[in-house]
């Protein structure tokens, strides 16, 4: 099969993700205009964007550890031991249960204790933060779960999984339509029966069709051996890499009520975009690059060095439609209900600042997969500690005296200096200048 053969598919994977993904996020701007309508800029959304957001990093953790480690995992398991893929399935999905109860017990903890002691939300919003944090944490073990079954549905080389990543928004979406008063905490308890019926959806086709078994409490699968040595290093890189959201909504939140939100309306407008992008451009790409790995070296080289710059190019086209039409977008989307006009001018201002980031991080994704296809972990568990050094140092220099709009620009320049780091080291490794255990 020739290189173009190769593109191809990327390309057509790209269009099938992309549109499953637009899907998505339209259920999910769906979803954020009825958060903005029922609660505009809040102390409530305040604090369900906080414990959210808490709840939801090790889940962001685990997911992105299993996309670039189970990918090529399965892969390799398909050629070699297919008759063990779905007993490792069902064993993977009972440690994930496990861990996930254990992390949703430390997590109502937490909260508890920064309701306490302080966690910079004040008020109404630091009181409601403590009554969300034990129904939230329901959505570690079920968002670990269905991180497993979604890498594993994109290792098998399928896509529904991208589709159903609609489902928690649109059940959300219907909860918050209902009248108000007939389901108590509607913006929690929908989350909790969004996150619950995605499980259900992704699970029951590949139970149906015996892809994996039911959740099984052990480690005798030979998938495990392949799986702990790439993992523990993912995790370092990925929990770093990840925690630059937390921190940034704990700079946030010492900027008084509200801001907490107008960040969240402003990332969650972003996902519109870094969506359609980060999940087609690793889904496309990955799965490409590990089937030729180091076999094809050369060719995979040349083939990631393209789609990166093909990459940063429609970032680029990305940014400049996000800033002229950011008005229109945050008004069409938000400004309705509790959510006012100077709620729009405050949520485009962010918006804008973030958008810088959209073209060096999608060339940046590109070479993430290309350096996780080749099981070069190490590299990009370094990024994500590297971003999360360079993310402290400019908050501690920007949020200051800039306030919101240096939080945000602390994430455009991390990503600028992360997709430098990453292309010196892809033309190091051009030249063999990587040592192959890197």
């Amino acid at each position: 099969m020739n290189a173009e053969s190769h593109h191809r598919r990327i390309a057509i994977g790209f269009i099938w993700v992309s549109l499953f993904v637009l899907v998505g996020k339209l259920a999910g701007a769906a979803k954020e205009m009825a958060i903005a309508w029922r609660y505009g800029v809040s102390g409530t959304v305040d604090a369900y964007v906080f414990i959210f957001n808490l709840v939801n990093w090790p889940v962001a953790v685990w997911f992105s550890v299993l996309t670039v480690v189970l990918v090529p995992l399965v892969a390799r398991l398909r050629r070699d031991q297919p008759a063990a893929l779905p007993r490792f399935a069902g064993e993977l999905l009972g440690f994930s249960l496990v861990a996930g109860l254990a992390l949703a017990v430390l997590c109502s903890a937490a909260v508890w204790w920064m309701g306490a002691h302080g966690s910079g939300l004040k008020g109404q919003a630091a009181t409601e933060a403590v009554q969300m944090a034990v129904p939230l944490s329901a959505l570690l073990p079920l968002g670990l779960v269905i991180s497993v079954i979604s890498a594993w549905t994109m290792a098998l080389g399928q896509h529904r999984n991208t589709l159903l990543e609609a489902v928690p928004s649109l059940v959300l979406l219907c909860i918050l339509m209902l009248p108000q008063g007939i389901l108590p905490d509607a913006l929690v308890w929908g989350s909790v029966a969004g996150c619950a019926l995605h499980a259900a959806s992704l699970a029951w086709p590949l139970w149906r069709s015996g892809a994996i078994t039911v959740p099984v409490l052990s480690f005798s699968s030979s998938g495990w051996r392949y799986f702990w040595g790439g993992i523990g290093i993912m995790v370092l890189g990925q929990a770093f890499s990840s925690l630059t959201a937390i921190v940034d909504q704990f700079f946030a939140a010492t900027l008084g009520e509200g801001a907490v939100s107008i960040l969240s309306y402003a990332n969650r407008l972003m996902t519109l975009i870094l969506g359609l992008g980060a999940m087609a451009i690793s889904r496309a790409t990955l799965p490409v690059f590990s089937e030729l790995g180091g076999e094809r070296g050369a060719e995979v080289h040349a083939m990631a060095w393209r789609w990166a710059w093909i990459m940063f190019g429609a970032g680029a086209a990305g940014f400049v439609l996000a800033w002229l039409l950011a008005p229109w977008g945050v008004k069409l989307l938000f400004e309705r209900g509790a959510f006012g006009p100077d709620d729009t001018a405050a949520v485009v201002g962010a918006f804008r600042y973030l958008a810088l980031q959209v073209p060096f991080y999608f060339a940046s994704l590109v070479l993430i997969a290309y350096f996780s296809a080749l099981r070069k972990y190490k590299i990009v568990a370094a990024s994500g500690v590297a971003n999360m050094a360079v993310k402290a140092v400019l908050l501690y220099l920007l949020a200051p005296s800039y306030g919101l709009s240096g939080v945000c620009l602390s994430t455009v320049m991390m990503y600028a200096i992360s997709l430098g780091l990453f292309l010196f080291l892809f033309m190091q490794e051009r030249q063999g200048r990587v040592h192959p255990s890197v």
